[in-house]
């Protein structure tokens, strides 16, 4: 069974950093698409961050673009989000996404979803 588990969540105030981990278990996922979606709360559930299998490829929404670092490691099936100079706008629940077999991107209708980390920055 898949699991993916999220952690490294918080309260921080605005213009700190956080770094969110997400590892995988039940199977590999080196051919895979991994990031992060996010829900604020009464917003619909939004991008974030996506890289793909190999690292080279990674895309960001453009709310989090230049604070935001994506990276994954392979040999531990984790992928992590470096969030820096946060701000009360990125308040929300973080969820770890993967795709599916070779996909080279994450949307959402990503088969493998974490259960979330919630994230809060204060002004």
């Amino acid at each position: 069974q898949v699991q993916l588990v999220e952690s490294g969540g918080g309260l921080v105030q605005a213009g700190g950093s956080l770094r969110l981990s997400c590892a995988a278990s039940g199977r590999t996922f080196r051919r895979n698409a991994m990031g992060w979606f996010r829900q604020a709360p009464g917003k619909e559930r939004e991008f974030v961050s996506s890289i793909n299998w190999s690292g080279l490829n990674t895309y960001y929404a453009d709310s989090v673009k230049g604070r935001v670092t994506i990276s994954r490691d392979n040999a531990k099936n984790t992928v992590y989000l470096q969030m820096n100079s946060l701000k009360p706008e990125d308040t929300a629940v973080y969820y770890c996404v993967v795709g599916g077999p070779l996909s080279f991107r994450i949307y959402s209708d990503a088969p493998y979803w974490g259960q979330g980390t919630q994230v809060t920055v204060s002004s």
